[in-house]
């Protein structure tokens, strides 16, 4: 069986999901969740029970002890082998060793790169769909969306980025001058000026401090509890305009469209000693800013 400790954001994990969904396909085993991070007071919430999962095993007492929590039950069950090995990623970036491994693992990191899980990218999209058809509001704005051949998700993502200070320096945030020459990039790739489709956790904000020169949008109506359904609406759109956010990530991969385009920022991390060379997906243009 393959283990994942599921932890952070719903950006987060989706990644986690599906870099062991994955190597469960590529082995011939099942998947099984470990939740316990959210057994305690979490900043995020646990948000994967709302997707179309694949063969997936919830049960606490299937999982491993965790190492940090106890160490001693852990290396005994080791040395018994009743437990399967951890394996971490070394690097913010593509592991080779964690898509090699051949039998049981324990999985625990962030797997932020699509290279886990390309080969298996149908499987992936179609579980990572929302279970549950949208309410009539979001509804409205998904049939607007689908009508609107120059639909262009774009994020931004404040929150815990702005708020809390150690999330600030080691993420930042994009700049005016990011989203203007995304914007400008898009604008010429598709040949027609955009109609923007605005998504943030900050919807206020947005309105009173972004101006671009096109049709903009703010989808401002959906709260934390309901971010999948932003989720759907991004995917959703033509083309893309991501923050360095896993969210808006997801937003634009979930999208099967091979000729989207999709604009990146080419600085991921403001901390300059925090690297993922493999971020980006396959076809994404890196934008300075």
């Amino acid at each position: 069986m393959i283990f994942v400790r599921v932890k952070g954001g719903l950006g987060n994990q989706m990644f986690q999901y599906a870099a062991g969904r994955a190597l469960a396909l590529e082995t011939g085993q099942w998947l099984a969740l470990d939740l316990r991070h959210y057994g305690r007071a979490r900043e995020h919430g646990y948000g994967l029970d709302q997707f179309a999962l694949g063969d997936v095993v919830v049960d606490e007492a299937l999982l491993p002890p965790l190492l940090r929590e106890r160490p001693i039950a852990y290396i005994a069950a080791q040395l018994m082998r009743r437990h399967p090995q951890v394996s971490r990623e070394r690097s913010l970036g593509f592991d080779p060793a964690i898509a090699g491994i051949g039998g049981a693992a324990w999985l625990e990191g962030y797997f932020q790169s699509e290279r886990y899980f390309e080969a298996h990218a149908d499987v992936v999209r179609a579980e990572l769909t929302p279970a549950r058809p949208p309410d009539p509001q979001n509804a409205r704005w998904l049939a607007e969306i689908a009508a609107e051949p120059r639909a262009v998700s774009l994020h931004v993502r404040r929150g815990d980025y702005v708020r809390n200070a150690k999330f600030a320096a080691h993420h930042g945030t994009c700049t005016p001058a990011y989203y203007d020459r995304a914007l400008a990039y898009v604008t010429e790739q598709i040949g027609a000026a955009p109609v923007i489709y605005v998504f943030s956790d900050d919807p206020e904000w947005v309105r009173a401090n972004m101006q671009l020169p096109c049709d903009v949008r703010v989808v401002g109506h959906n709260d934390a509890s309901r971010n999948v359904e932003d989720l759907r609406l991004m995917s959703a759109c033509r083309h893309h305009i991501i923050a360095n956010s896993s969210f808006s990530w997801w937003g634009a991969w979930l999208n099967p469209r091979r000729d989207k385009v999709v604009a990146a920022p080419a600085m991921w991390f403001a901390d300059p000693t925090s690297v993922n060379p493999d971020i980006w997906a396959r076809g994404w243009q890196r934008i300075e800013g």
